[in-house]
């Protein structure tokens, strides 16, 4: 089966591609030692556990998409990648290191490299910044001086086709799709070797999410960036993704090329969810 539909955001943006595109992700695999290796991650929350054996690998410019239903552990795998949580099991590591053993120091020189895209694009910017302050916040961490700040803030919203007097504006004053765009500058401004977009999708409508597909999809191509891609959304990772993983009640359920996974699924689970969410 295929998981696009002519009528959906994903489809819209995979008619437009050039043959082979949907399902392979837009930059080619750069192979070499994975940028990111994740290694039997496991999480509990009190006496619960959220997340069990996860394991997968990620090389420069290759992308994942990470599906399942809600409660299977999407968001969870997605923080334990930033380093937002410490897993109680398994390793993350980050070009062979793994980053909740790296020393403070090494973890601040890291977290420019790694950014991610929320799910709600209004909540996560602060409505009493104007976007500008929003967007070069990550900027902080790195030793820039105000006119070079101003310069890749004019470059990062330009790459996401928005005019430089926005940054003079408050969130409120942007539609959804431009708040989205938003978040993704933010995430670009350090210029990241991985984004982790959580639902970067589910809170637009569908034309927005075709825009949006679009800029993903042409930012991987011209940035070579990594990109795990937390979604419900199967035609969005058929469109913008080389693998896909489906986690099950925490637990790893399928894994492989995304076209293969989506097309040709191998366990009765991802049977039951692609049917499910078609």
């Amino acid at each position: 089966m295929s998981a696009s539909s002519s009528t959906s955001a994903a489809g819209q943006v995979a008619s437009a591609a050039h043959p082979g595109a949907a399902g392979t992700g837009s930059t080619p695999p750069l192979g070499g030692a994975p940028l990111l290796q994740v290694d039997a991650l496991g999480q509990r929350y009190g006496g619960r556990e959220v997340l069990r054996g996860v394991s997968f690998s990620l090389a420069a410019g290759e992308s994942l998409g990470v599906i399942g239903e809600s409660g299977a552990g999407k968001s969870t795998l997605a923080r334990l990648v930033m380093a937002l949580e410490r897993p109680h099991a398994g390793t993350v590591r980050w070009s062979g290191e793994d980053v909740n053993a790296m020393s403070s120091t090494a973890r601040r020189a890291r977290r420019p490299a790694v950014q991610m895209v929320f799910q709600d694009p209004y909540g996560s910017l602060d409505p009493r910044w104007r976007v500008g302050r929003s967007v070069m916040e990550p900027l902080a961490a790195l030793a820039m001086d105000e006119p070079r700040r101003r310069a890749r803030l004019g470059e990062v919203l330009a790459a996401v086709g928005l005019e430089a007097d926005a940054a003079e504006r408050y969130p409120h004053q942007f539609s959804g799709g431009q708040r989205q765009r938003l978040a993704i500058a933010r995430a670009l401004s350090t210029r990241p070797r991985l984004i982790v977009a959580d639902e970067p999708l589910s809170a637009l409508d569908v034309s927005v999410q075709a825009q949006i597909l679009a800029l993903l999809r042409e930012l991987q191509r011209r940035e070579g960036i990594s990109l795990v891609l937390v979604s419900h959304d199967l035609a969005a990772v058929e469109v913008l993704c080389d693998h896909a993983l489906v986690l099950r009640g925490g637990e790893v359920a399928e894994q492989g090329p995304a076209a293969r996974v989506l097309g040709e699924p191998r366990h009765p689970y991802t049977r039951e969810l692609l049917a499910a969410l078609a």
